[in-house]
């Protein structure tokens, strides 16, 4: 159990706080001075918390009011440049904890690192091209995916920098990757139109989900690890199920290439970005079209959810970012002040902070609800392309075509 999941239990179960007639800028969990009193009241309601999880959960309450209660005015300093590559990078991912990160390069390889001292753990060599997709098996961890313009994928272990596995079956570049969140499936999206699963263990391909038109450029399991989405240049995002390798919905709606798509963590929402400047949400269970989420005045580059699904992200060409609420699908906050198109934006994991990569060479730190620019990250001499938080929310990494990464804290 996590924390994410218990304010996931806690956000629909919220009347639970009518009775003390709290405001509605009230911390949800003020209310609860009692927290064993807290988590009898959800065992009532959640038969998974059996008396065995009571104490963890216990735990976790504690944790989160103390995460919840943490001062919002975090400043984030330069903590080391490092200059990764000799060729241009193209993507940079944590593990779950922050400890390691990796780095992807045109150099055909790939690069683990120490997030505290900035030192290079050891470089993933054995693509023939630019390796463009890279992933850590989160929460887990042990492995490292790679995605080429070889037309393959790599498996690694990450403490030593073996290779498991080469998955070969592409004809075409590989552009995009994502692991089910069970470790136990790799998904792989390619220029060739078709995405492919495969089995970690075996090494082996299971199904290849072919019906887009065009690439496909983004690709993302649910959490529960029983569908897939799939976002192409054909303007659709298609829905498949891992079991059968059926393609159960195709979302159409979209007038330009698909540029973002993703699930929101209780599996009932897709969020999809596309070139046609609009934002659309979508029931994932049925694949109908709930809402179109209008305001910006160019392309779309990245959409995200906030990690209780209540919030939306929107990156834009147009130099802005945008925050919607979920549930009213309006817009709640516009994140105005960088200088050039928007290529990256991200939730902190509380929810309450948004990080930006713009090609004016800085990274933005947003306030989620009211859209205040709290902190700019300056000092890339090129585009910044790629930016994330570890778990904790309390170490950013920003990537740029200057060939640096920083590691802010």
């Amino acid at each position: 159990l996590e924390l994410s999941s218990l304010i996931l239990w806690i956000k629909p179960n919220e009347s639970l706080c009518e009775r003390n007639k709290l405001s509605e800028d009230t911390n949800l969990w003020d209310c609860y001075t009692d927290v064993i009193a807290l988590v009898e009241e959800i065992q009532k309601r959640e038969p998974l918390i059996t008396v065995s999880f009571k104490e963890h959960v216990i735990h976790l309450v504690r944790r989160l009011q103390e995460k919840l209660g943490e001062k919002k005015d975090h400043k984030f300093y330069l903590f080391k440049v490092l200059r990764t590559h000799i060729l241009p990078l193209t993507n940079v991912a944590f593990n779950k904890s922050g400890s390691r990160f990796i780095t992807g390069s045109y150099d055909r390889t790939c690069k683990v690192w120490d997030t505290a001292s900035g030192e290079e753990l050891r470089t993933l060599e054995g693509h023939r091209n630019v390796v463009y997709a890279i992933a850590f098996n989160n929460p887990y961890g042990d492995k490292i995916a790679t995605g080429s313009f070889d037309k393959t994928c790599k498996l690694w272990s990450t403490e030593t920098g073996k290779c498991y596995h080469t998955f070969r079956g592409h004809s075409a570049e590989i552009v995009c990757l994502s692991f089910n969140l069970q470790s136990t499936l790799l998904a792989t999206g390619s220029m060739d139109t078709t995405a492919k699963l495969w089995d970690i263990e075996k090494g082996e391909e299971i199904f290849t989900l072919s019906g887009h038109s065009a690439e496909i450029i983004a690709l993302s399991f649910n959490t529960t690890g029983d569908r897939i989405i799939t976002g192409s240049f054909d303007h659709r995002v298609a829905v498949w199920d891992v079991d059968t390798g059926r393609m159960l919905h195709t979302l159409m709606g979209h007038r330009g290439e698909i540029s973002s798509a993703q699930f929101n963590w209780d599996c009932s929402l897709i969020v999809t970005g596309s070139m046609d400047k609009t934002c659309m949400l979508w029931n994932a269970i049925t694949g109908t079209h709930i809402a179109t989420l209008i305001g910006h005045s160019d392309e779309i580059l990245d959409v995200c959810f906030d990690y209780a699904g209540q919030r939306i992200a929107t990156a834009s060409a147009d130099g802005s970012a945008r925050v919607y609420n979920a549930e009213t699908r309006k817009c709640i906050a516009k994140l105005e002040g960088h200088g050039g198109e928007i290529s990256k934006v991200c939730f902190n994991p509380k929810g309450n902070c948004i990080l930006t990569a713009s090609s004016d060479k800085t990274a933005r730190l947003w306030d989620a609800a009211t859209g205040h620019c709290l902190q700019i990250l300056e000092g890339h001499t090129d585009e910044i392309f790629s930016c994330a938080f570890n778990y904790r929310g309390d170490i950013i990494i920003t990537g740029s075509k200057d060939n640096t990464c920083r590691i802010w804290h």
